[in-house]
């Protein structure tokens, strides 16, 4: 339990960790920090204009940081074998580079025991995006991480610790205004 405290508490000062996701191996930090947002922004070179995935350790938490999720949401999270992101109308709460211009969230419940302790241990969602350079494969390995990226973070979970991601990213559903369900991958 002492590097889920400690990696908890580096993400509180705003710094930024490579972790196994329970999809593929991502970049993490809180995601109510500003500043640790920007901070994943450069070092995947990525538009600031894209916006990224969050996790939450449950519905608990999702519905804190999502503004109306519908109860149809919550039912494809629960049913659902595989990890699902989903897109919501509105976050509440979180850093500026995490929402979407239009303010959707893209929200995932964590099924890997290691982001649910790590959540937990911060007690706000955390970021979850691919620990790759914008326009570069997504890492399925850790070895598949670049070595700028992982020279760029401040912590790299132990493999050790949890094991390996699932190696394919989430699908990802938006959830219309109409009520409608889009799928996106």
């Amino acid at each position: 339990m002492e590097e889920v405290d400690r990696i908890a508490e580096m993400l509180r000062r705003g710094g930024i960790m490579l972790y196994p996701t329970d999809t593929l191996w991502g970049l993490g930090c809180d995601a109510t920090n500003d500043a640790a947002v920007a901070k994943i922004f450069a070092i995947k070179r990525r538009a600031d204009a894209k916006s990224l995935i969050v996790l939450v350790d449950g519905e608990e938490m999702l519905r804190r940081y999502v503004r109306n999720a519908p109860e149809a949401a919550l039912d494809i999270v629960r049913r659902s074998a595989a990890p699902q992101t989903i897109i919501y109308r509105e976050g509440v709460g979180l850093a500026n580079g995490v929402r979407a211009a239009d303010g959707s969230i893209a929200v995932r419940v964590a099924n890997h025991l290691f982001c649910q302790k790590i959540i937990r241990g911060l007690g706000k969602p955390v970021v979850s995006t691919s620990a790759n350079i914008s326009g570069t494969d997504a890492p399925r390995t850790l070895d598949e991480v670049a070595l700028t990226v992982r020279q760029s973070v401040d912590v790299q979970v132990s493999v050790a610790w949890e094991g390996q991601p699932s190696r394919k990213p989430s699908g990802i559903i938006r959830l219309e205004p109409s009520g409608q369900v889009k799928v996106i991958r």
